[in-house]
């Protein structure tokens, strides 16, 4: 953990070497204007420095956690708790249960300060929250609540799966997370997602034919197009699509539609994200995540029953959750190099998509609608490029540009 540590504050540290470099990339020279430019600027300082400050308490209480034992002791705290209110202390859900809940609760105290810090400071400085503390406070008591109802009984389901799997063990877990994942692929949208934000029909207009023009051109099965209201929490724009099959939704973020007031170039943003659905990204993506997934229950199946990693971190007894942790720390070193690897073909992928609204014919709109995204959202101009690398899933603007103008080009 140390050494990772180490290793991404080196790339932090040469990240805010370019934060502070004080003149544009030469592709963005005359299409970023300077105000937006120190602006941008300012902002990607500030997060920097916030960054470096968050990560280096939150290496100390992960290693204090380690070091000094904390992690079996408030596992028997919270066992102890039990029989005080009158439940089985020997039960391995109800006594987990307990454990997650003191985890959760510790969790809130520890990363409010950096929450509000974040929100009401540094986005507020910079002009992008639109948040007042009641709303902070009703969204993180809803998200408690979905926690408490939704926890349980899939940590119950987990543990007896656990219990019960056998030699198959790895097998049957990943089954469960998959059919998990797809139910909340399902419910999330209309059941969860409508509880923070609301989403209303894109009224009817040019915009809207234009965009259901090129789904119907793509064969892409458009069922409904929504606006969010993410302007009551942040000025931040963006847009998106979801759905199995037959019944696909896009969500157009109300700032994207405040922030480009040419249409066509909302249209080329959209033309972006439908090609990665013409191209099967999010299919390969989805596959991707549960061969990773299906590994890593794999390697959790071969370590669960040893004793002694178990003692190595302070336990004589096996609970499942506290296996599932002790494997999380154990690997990860390879969990960053397949996160930088995701990111690896995340970067392609993205270059892929821009491609193919350009073949669509979205070249000139494409490029501005980027540039202003950039712009608005006050992204970083210029980027450390093992940085960007190692953290960025989609590429900076300058690379995503050059290729825009290369592919126009051989289109041309």
């Amino acid at each position: 953990m140390i050494v990772m540590y180490i290793f991404e504050t080196y790339l932090d540290l040469r990240q805010l070497t370019a934060l502070k470099l004080p003149t544009l990339p030469k592709t963005l020279v005359g299409v970023i204007s300077q105000e937006k430019f120190e602006k941008s600027r300012a902002y990607s300082l500030d997060k920097s420095y916030f960054h470096f400050v968050h990560e280096f308490v939150t290496i100390l209480m992960d290693s204090a956690i380690l070091f000094f034992g904390i992690l079996p002791w408030f596992w028997k705290m919270s066992g102890a708790v039990l029989p005080r209110l009158g439940l089985d202390p020997e039960n391995e859900i109800l006594h987990t249960l307990s454990f997650l809940a003191g985890v959760m609760t510790w969790s809130q105290i520890t990363d409010l300060p950096f929450s509000l810090y974040s929100t009401f400071v540094i986005e507020s400085r910079h002009g992008f929250n639109k948040q007042t503390i009641w709303m902070f406070i009703r969204d993180m008591i809803k998200g408690t609540f979905l926690s408490v109802i939704l926890g349980p009984p899939i940590v119950a389901a987990i543990i007896f799966i656990v219990q019960k799997g056998g030699p198959y063990l790895a097998i049957y877990l990943w089954a469960f997370m998959f059919i998990l994942s797809l139910v909340m692929m399902t419910i999330y949208p209309v059941l969860i997602a409508p509880l923070f934000n609301k989403f209303t029909p894109l009224p009817d207009g040019d915009l809207r034919e234009k965009i259901e023009k090129l789904a119907s051109s793509l064969k892409f099965p458009l069922k409904k197009l929504f606006v969010v209201d993410g302007s009551t929490r942040s000025s931040h724009s963006n847009a998106y699509m979801y759905g199995f099959f037959k019944n696909k939704r896009i969500v157009l973020y109300d700032t994207l539609i405040q922030q480009c007031k040419n249409e066509d170039e909302i249209v080329a943003v959209i033309a972006h994200e439908l090609g990665h659905w013409k191209l099967n990204h999010t299919t390969y993506s989805f596959i991707a995540v549960q061969i990773l997934a299906f590994l890593q229950f794999g390697g959790y199946t071969l370590v669960r029953n040893s004793t002694d990693l178990f003692r190595s971190f302070g336990f004589d007894t096996q609970p499942v959750l506290i296996g599932l942790i002790i494997f999380q720390h154990t690997v990860i070193p390879l969990q960053h190099l397949v996160s930088f690897g995701l990111n690896l073909v995340s970067r392609a992928f993205e270059f892929q998509a821009d491609a193919f609204a350009v073949k669509l014919g979205y070249a000139k709109d494409l490029r501005p609608a980027l540039v202003k995204l950039q712009e608005e959202n006050l992204s970083a101009m210029n980027t450390d490029p093992l940085y960007s690398a190692y953290h960025y899933s989609h590429p900076p603007l300058v690379e995503r540009l050059r290729a825009i103008d290369g592919e126009d080009k051989k289109t041309d």
